[in-house]
């Protein structure tokens, strides 16, 4: 067939020619170049789609403020592999936390609210708040009314021995009087805090004092004369603005830093309360006499928490019951001496009132702190103006009236709305999580989840923070004038009366421990309840017209903290006797061995077995927020950016994140349970794929390792 076919063809087709040769190269040439042509064609129409679909530049004057806010603090010089802290932070000005500068804002708003015009019904708690942030602000008639206020406090206390007019008066008669009309507790304190066992009820406290001695144990040695020295120039300084005699100024001024050197000696610190396994002891007020019989204690605590009802078989809780006995003894040896201790508290009370009285007394104060801060090496305090104090006290003594002002101003419906929509995928997120926790076994990751569900949040502010009656609430005990000591010392009787009052009421809501404006969220107990108050949702941490990146990495990280801080019973030891205690065991070494592999940036030294909690909670929390923002990507649509900083939408969620860790490097505070703030964004940044991923890091920087830890 094959021979048949062949001599059937034309003559022509048996011998080809030299264009039929090139012709199926040139045909398939022609092929390939269309094909280029439509892939590029389609290529072109493709980026302009995803362009047009992509991340588009947020224009609006929040994203502009906050590209300020960015660009003011951020150092783009820095490799964000091996120094993101620089990256995100280098220019960052001042000590002050980014939290502090929020509360700093937070306090400036309400001093743009109280200096703003307006008419007030008379006598509403919106005029007597306008009208105490004035008087606090007035310092000339401050400046003109001198020492004369407090001279007739002192008076009413019985006077003052160095000033030669003074009626002796019975010890505990002037301790009632300073605790129950001033606030002020020489010896010891006394508030009402929840009870350690459900349901919580409020209970009387008893405490160690609040000594003005920045002074760690294992210091003393070093440098606790110098410090008694300075008190004791500060102290004759007091004596001297009161028109005290100088020998006598000088004389009851050493006793008194007597006094206080020793009851500082019998103070034990948290810690070693908690080693002791004594962190409080419920005794009734009967029992309590017998232990510290110096103090009338019935007579004391009934007129400072009055209306309360106390007998001797009423039942407080002591945080340090030696202490009290040492006390106790200290101030029977001293009751032969009864103006020496009269001194003592006198000049106790005179340093707690400073911030009410002139520009001498407070230049007094202020320069004993700057000194006491040198000696113990810790960076200066900034000079706060006038204005934030006067706002601090205003909030502190008109709280109902100024919180309706505020979240009115502050915190939209539609705001509180965006947050809790943020919360929720934050939440959902940890929940998906949580069944994949390899040292949990399946039942504790099903009560984890069921723990998690039933969780209560609050987000912006109490329920009756919206009250309009509240912002209007007469404060009929609040009595302003004649001068402005005697309007402060009114408002700190009324804060505790309400303070009481608030404690006798059954209380079927949650109590906020914080104002609306405060940047501090927790978690209460007793309510199995996590509180963001309105404070801390603003910018530069959240804004609903923010790019969703900056929400998640900023405002979502720290819910996602608070809430695995809900948790940090199992991390202790013991705590979750039916996990995996090896693997959860070799995840917290893990993460030990992770952050000791960083540079310390400038810190001294710290502690960090006192960090684990706090280091736990960042590392989990920024891995829960970029997964809920992961999944926040794949359902909805419409992302944005912020222009100029050349940032993805995932490197905006990291750069945010670093952002609340802001701060200028300073000497890491003892006390301090989390980490310093470098480390607080390179520790969990290293210990995300994805960020090596988006900045490119190469295997092997810092921000790159080769391990990484998995506990949450």
């Amino acid at each position: 067939m094959g021979t048949l076919w062949s001599q059937e063809r034309p003559p022509e087709e048996g011998q080809p020619t030299e264009q039929r040769r090139w012709w199926p190269w040139a045909r398939r040439l022609l092929l390939a170049v269309l094909l280029l042509g439509l892939l590029l064609g389609s290529s072109v129409i493709l980026f302009y789609i995803f362009r047009s679909c992509g991340p588009r530049s947020c224009e609006m004057p929040m994203c502009l403020h906050l590209l300020n806010h960015y660009l003011a603090s951020g150092n783009t010089r820095a490799a964000p592999c091996t120094d993101f802290f620089s990256f995100a932070c280098g220019k960052a000005k001042g000590t002050n936390s980014s939290f502090q500068a929020l509360a700093e804002e937070n306090k400036s708003r309400l001093r743009r609210i109280l200096e703003a015009p307006g008419s007030w019904q008379l006598g509403s708690g919106e005029e007597k708040a306008f009208q105490f942030y004035n008087s606090c602000m007035d310092t000339s008639t401050i400046e003109t009314a001198g020492a004369g206020p407090l001279r007739q406090v002192i008076e009413e206390l019985g006077g003052w021995p160095i000033s030669g007019n003074w009626t002796s008066l019975d010890f505990n008669r002037t301790l009632r009087l300073l605790m129950s009309q001033y606030n002020h507790f020489p010896f010891f304190r006394a508030y009402l805090g929840p009870h350690p066992a459900p349901p919580h009820t409020p209970v009387i406290q008893i405490d160690q004092p609040e000594l003005d001695i920045p002074l760690k144990k294992e210091q003393e040695q070093k440098i606790y004369a110098q410090i008694m020295r300075e008190y004791l120039t500060y102290l004759n300084q007091l004596g001297t603005l009161l028109g005290g005699d100088p020998v006598k100024v000088q004389q009851h001024a050493s006793l008194s830093i007597s006094i206080t050197s020793r009851l500082f000696k019998f103070m034990r610190p948290l810690g070693q309360q908690q080693a002791q396994e004594k962190l409080f002891q419920i005794v009734t007020i009967d029992k309590l006499q017998e232990m510290a019989p110096a103090i009338d204690w019935l007579s004391c605590l009934q007129a400072t928490f009055t209306p309360m009802s106390l007998s001797p078989s009423q039942t407080v809780m002591v945080h340090d019951l030696d202490y009290l006995k040492n006390m106790s003894q200290l101030v029977e040896e001293e009751l032969s001496h009864s103006d020496f201790l009269q001194s003592h508290m006198i000049f106790g009370l005179v340093g707690t009132l400073s911030p009410a009285l002139d520009s001498k007394f407070q230049e007094a104060l202020r320069s004993l702190n700057q000194k006491l801060r040198e000696l113990t090496e810790l960076p200066p305090m900034p000079a706060h103006p006038r204005w934030m104090k006067c706002v601090e006290d205003t909030g502190d003594f008109f709280e109902p009236t100024l919180a309706a002002l505020f979240v009115h101003e502050a915190f939209s419906p539609s705001t509180q709305s965006a947050a809790m929509d943020l919360f929720t995928a934050i939440k959902d997120a940890l929940i998906t999580r949580l069944r994949r926790i390899p040292w949990m076994d399946e039942e504790t990751q099903k009560k984890a989840q069921d723990r998690v569900t039933q969780l209560q949040v609050k987000i912006g502010d109490p329920e009756w923070a919206m009250d309009p009656a509240l912002a209007k609430q007469e404060y009929s005990d609040v009595h302003l004038g004649p001068n402005f000591l005697q309007s402060f010392l009114s408002g700190i009787r009324s804060r505790q009366a309400r303070i009481v009052q608030r404690s006798l009421r059954p209380f079927p809501h949650h109590r906020w421990q914080v104002a609306p404006w405060g940047v501090n969220a927790y978690y209460s107990i007793a309510d199995h309840m996590l509180v963001f108050p309105a404070g801390l949702l603003q910018p530069p941490f959240f804004h609903p017209d923010y790019p969703r990146a900056v929400n998640f990495g900023a405002a979502g990280s720290i819910m996602a903290r608070e809430l695995l801080h809900t948790f940090d019973q199992l991390l202790l030891p013991g705590g979750c006797p039916a996990c995996d205690t090896h693997a959860l065991k070799e995840a917290l070494l893990c993460l030990e061995h992770h952050y000791a592999a960083f540079p310390l940036y400038g810190v001294t030294s710290f502690n960090s077995s006192h960090m684990v909690l706090e280091n736990a909670a960042d590392i989990g929390g920024l891995a829960i927020a970029l997964q809920a923002y992961n999944k926040m990507l794949l359902w909805h649509r419409g992302e944005t950016t912020l222009p100029k900083l050349g940032l993805t939408p995932q490197r905006l969620f990291f750069r945010s994140y670093a952002q609340v860790m802001c701060r200028e490097l300073s000497t890491q505070d003892s006390q301090d349970t989390h980490s310093p703030p470098a480390l607080r964004v390179h520790g969990p940044l290293s210990n995300i794929p994805a960020f090596a991923r988006h900045f490119y890091c190469p295997r092997g920087a810092l921000l790159n390792p080769s391990k990484r830890c998995q506990l949450w």
